[in-house]
């Protein structure tokens, strides 16, 4: 991975300011969370979320991605990220991967996604079971890859746990592990909602940059249930399996500080998330 500017580290003032649209980014995706059901479009939970920014005095910074006028992406089924809101009728038993941002007016950004099962009755009981433990697992290996930071040195130690985490816990219907997207990366937030430096969601021969205060970065592995061989549809945005397997994609937002690290766009800085890993998180001074 080389040097990394300066810049990359922020300052205690500017982690600070980091938990503001970090806040807004979860309230964007609680919004969606109490929305999502059979019936409603994935424009209406773009909306919503739209809504939830906006009334918290934010802007989309998904919208300030040249040629993207949405606030949030959402993936549906064998899509795993970078879907696009329209007019998609969501059914029960679907599985949905939301993936939004906030900006606020002082120009410091959250992101963060979660994947959502579509509740409701006629949906294959099944196969709700074996899209949640895809989520379950995505989920766990997005907190693995977090705790990680609270005691690795560099980055690279980081997409290692990732790996790890998949490895152990293949998916019981499968006896495999998820597929990972070898791709599509975790990076650096701050000014910009992309910023260096990449957190590879696997193992690789490159250590990464170094973890130190004034990191901050967004882990986000993006999963699947069967290979990890995707395409780019015809939109050329939406990212979707060969195989038809079904996605998932979980994201936070991690500020690393003096004091420890702390999940800027969870509620409770990551402490539920983390406790399985025996990591505390410690709020920023």
């Amino acid at each position: 991975m080389g040097i990394f500017r300066r810049s990359v580290y922020k300052k205690p003032v500017e982690l600070r300011a980091m938990m503001a649209p970090g806040a807004i980014t979860a309230a964007s995706l609680d919004a969606v969370a109490a929305a999502i059901r059979p019936g409603i479009t994935t424009l209406e939970l773009d909306r919503i979320a739209d809504e939830a920014i906006r009334s918290a005095g934010a802007h989309s910074n998904f919208q300030l991605v040249d040629d993207y006028v949405h606030t949030v992406c959402v993936s549906v089924n064998d899509q795993v990220v970078h879907g696009i809101p329209g007019d998609r009728v969501l059914e029960a038993g679907d599985i949905v991967s939301v993936d939004s941002g906030a900006e606020t007016p002082d120009g410091w950004n959250g992101d963060s996604a979660r994947t959502f099962i579509v509740p409701g009755e006629g949906a294959d009981p099944e196969l709700v079971a074996q899209r949640r433990e895809l989520s379950e697992a995505t989920e766990g290996s997005m907190w693995a890859g977090i705790a990680a930071l609270a005691t690795s040195r560099y980055l690279g130690q980081v997409g290692d746990a990732i790996q790890e985490y998949v490895e152990a816990n293949p998916l019981p219907s499968t006896g495999q592990p998820m597929g990972i997207l070898r791709d599509y990366v975790g990076h650096g937030i701050g000014r910009q909602m992309h910023e260096e430096p990449s957190l590879f969601n696997y193992s690789t021969t490159m250590r990464g940059a170094e973890i130190k205060p004034g990191l901050c970065i967004c882990v986000e592995p993006m999963m699947t249930a069967g290979g990890e061989e995707v395409y780019v549809e015809d939109d050329d945005w939406t990212i979707t399996t060969v195989d038809g397997s079904a996605g998932a994609h979980w994201e936070h937002s991690v500020a690393v500080h003096d004091g420890g690290i702390w999940v800027l766009t969870a509620a409770d800085g990551g402490a539920a998330g983390l406790a399985p890993f025996g990591v505390v998180p410690v709020p920023i001074p």
